[in-house]
């Protein structure tokens, strides 16, 4: 009988695989991502991990759970701005902008590793190759804001949604979260509403809508897509612009 994995290795093992969908890494590179030194942190749903307005000095691996960026304006309202996944370094952008434009939290009990910056520079320094797809993952990410633009500005309610569910499948396979065609998604409607301009209200609709038609289920296991192509078509979803690798797919 083989021995499970510990739970840090096979937490740190997803910033090996989100990497290498990005693109190929060698042996030596591969170790190098696992051994970086963090401080590992428990975190509670609603925790904040860094705020607008701060210094960091490090920045956080998700190691398991679901964050999010978002900004807050009048009244405390809140608009979310990303869903980042186990795998993901959010903060990647304070390797080299020094004061934080937005806060960083938890939407679910997560487990962050906290990697100095000191580290990171070494690392990129020692293995270019790393540096190369840190920054193709950061430009990426800015892919990502600007579909959920297009989202928000273009699509419907019932396209954003289903565009958002089609990104997350993807997004979540490639650190191998899924299982066919379901995968953990912890995101309340209220928080589903923050990130989309939505109402709850209007986010319980739709989602009943999508359930009856026969393509998406979400519930508190997650999210179960019963029809792919008809999602995707709905939500005219082209995952060109996550640019994974080609065996990431649906």
């Amino acid at each position: 009988m083989t021995t499970p994995e510990p739970p840090l290795r096979a937490e740190r093992e997803r910033l090996v695989q989100k990497i290498r969908s990005l693109g190929e890494l060698s042996p030596d590179e591969e170790n190098a991502l696992r051994a970086l030194p963090m401080r590992v942190k428990e975190l509670r749903d609603g925790d904040d991990i860094v705020r607008e307005g701060d210094r960091p000095s490090v920045s956080c691996l998700v190691l398991n759970g679901f964050v999010c960026r978002y900004k807050l304006v009048s009244e405390g309202r809140r608009q979310i701005l990303a869903f980042h996944t186990p795998g993901d370094i959010p903060d990647l952008q304070t390797l080299h902008l020094s004061v934080m434009d937005h806060n960083l939290g938890a939407l679910a009990p997560s487990k962050v590793g906290f990697i100095e910056h000191t580290y990171l520079h070494n690392l990129v320094r020692e293995f270019p190759n790393i540096g190369h797809l840190f920054w193709r993952d950061t430009l990426i990410d800015a892919a990502i804001f600007r579909e959920w633009m297009v989202g928000i500005g273009r699509r419907n309610a019932h396209q954003r949604i289903a565009h958002l569910t089609c990104e997350m499948y993807l997004r979540f396979k490639a650190v191998g979260l899924t299982t066919d065609h379901h995968y953990p998604f912890p995101a309340t409607q209220t928080e589903i509403g923050d990130a989309l301009g939505l109402t709850v209200v209007h986010v319980n609709r739709v989602l009943r809508d999508l359930r009856d038609d026969g393509l998406v289920t979400i519930d508190r296991t997650g999210v179960h897509i019963t029809n792919w192509e008809d999602l995707a078509a709905l939500g005219e979803f082209d995952p060109l612009y996550l640019h994974q690798d080609r065996s990431v797919s649906a």
